[in-house]
């Protein structure tokens, strides 16, 4: 057991030790589409003094004050050089299953950009290329890029409310793509919250003969020796999972939904990931310790595509990449917020519908995970998560 904070010396590995944590085996592994770097498996099992990372506690307790003020059923964890500082449930087990809603897409963008690292694919490919029937009704010149960067015009496969009821019907849903004609001009920013991870997915799927879940699970998943993370649930851990408690106009519909077992067990790729805060935060911690891409795939995966542009779907300037939501908003009038409005630029990660979010920061070196069941009205909901992040952000000073 260490009796500090402990880091690895490694330059590639990923280090989750501290008090209280048991180290595992390091090990390098060989795999098709990527080098992966050195994974260092840790458990979780307890934390380090903030003050040793560098962490103002006082900031932190503020933080998680908070989340128990809101009172939902909720995990934090943050992970600071390395080191994990703070590893709280509220009203859960550390094990209990969250839907990740549109965090989930880092997972994805990361299984592209490893295919492109392995040759496999190309970004400025059109999506016709390999997948040829995606090119009817006027969307031939949409690239794989344009996808990533919600900058593809195809929004939503027909009707939102349509689109979501079809999400767990896989050729149904590959079939509304095809069918439907892009709602913006190609390379007008606006999100695509559901069809982004279809097109992307069979993508991936045509040019490796792997389908998502699997690339997911070996490419990511296996790589870092996470336990609690699906794309798609499994039958046998349904107990776990938390079931989302929405409010508002949509709210009974996105529960009836988003709580059906078919919904939770189906593969969504842009929506559908089940995970805990540990497994999220190791994710983003992996991506800081250059593991999973090549530090050069990272930085062009992170590199901005859009820098004050108004995204049509949400209605305000998002700072996108290819793949990621990205920080630094404070210097865009009316910039979404929802990885802190301290975040700083080079901040990376992705939003879930204001009741999830993970990021990493490469400036403070700042891995986090902040898992809810809430969705209810968007701006009070992106306000507490902003709220919460930049508490932990004025912690590193």
């Amino acid at each position: 057991m260490s009796s500090g904070c402990a880091t690895t010396t490694s330059t590639r590995s990923i280090s989750l030790s501290g008090r209280g944590f048991a180290s595992g085996t390091v090990t390098r592994r060989a795999y098709p589409f990527a080098w992966m770097g050195t994974v260092e498996f840790m458990e979780f099992g307890g934390t380090c003094d903030p003050q040793d990372a560098g962490l103002d506690p006082d900031l932190l307790t503020q933080a998680i004050e908070l989340i128990e003020t809101r009172g939902t059923i909720a995990q934090l964890c943050v992970v600071r050089d390395g080191r994990v500082v703070v590893d709280r449930s509220f009203g859960c087990p550390p094990d209990a299953l969250f839907w990740l809603f549109s965090a989930s897409k880092p997972y994805l963008a990361v299984v592209i950009h490893q295919l492109v690292e392995s040759g496999r694919l190309h970004l400025d490919d059109a999506v016709a290329a390999y997948w040829p029937e995606f090119g009817e009704n006027g969307k031939r010149e949409i690239t794989v890029r344009h996808v990533l960067r919600h900058r593809s015009g195809v929004t939503n496969a027909g009707s939102y409310v349509g689109e979501v009821r079809a999400m767990t019907d896989w050729n149904r849903s590959l079939q509304r793509i095809e069918e439907t004609k892009p709602r913006w001009p190609i390379g007008t920013v606006a999100y695509s919250p559901l069809a982004f991870g279809f097109i992307l997915s069979e993508v991936a799927r045509r040019c490796s003969g792997v389908p998502i879940h699997e690339l997911v699970r070996r490419f990511v998943l296996e790589p870092l020796g996470v336990a609690d993370t699906y794309l798609g649930l499994p039958d046998d851990l349904w107990d776990r999972h938390v079931p989302i408690r929405a409010t508002g106009p949509l709210g009974p519909f996105i529960q009836s939904v988003v709580n059906r077992r078919s919904t939770r067990e189906a593969v969504v790729p842009a929506a559908g990931m089940s995970t805990t805060a540990r497994d999220l935060v190791t994710f983003y911690q992996a991506l800081l310790g250059g593991a999973l891409l090549r530090p050069e795939t990272l930085a062009l995966a992170c590199e901005p595509s859009s820098e004050g542009d108004v995204d049509r779907t949400a209605r305000a300037p998002i700072r996108w990449s290819q793949g990621f939501q990205l920080g630094g908003p404070r210097w865009i009038e009316g910039a979404s917020t929802s990885l802190g409005s301290l975040s700083s630029p080079r901040t990376f990660g992705h939003n879930g519908s204001n009741c999830c979010i993970g990021w990493a920061d490469p400036d403070r070196q700042i891995a986090y995970a902040y898992l809810t069941n809430r969705v209810g009205r968007p701006t009070a909901d992106l306000t507490h998560h902003a709220a919460v992040a930049d508490k932990v952000l004025e912690a590193a000073g």
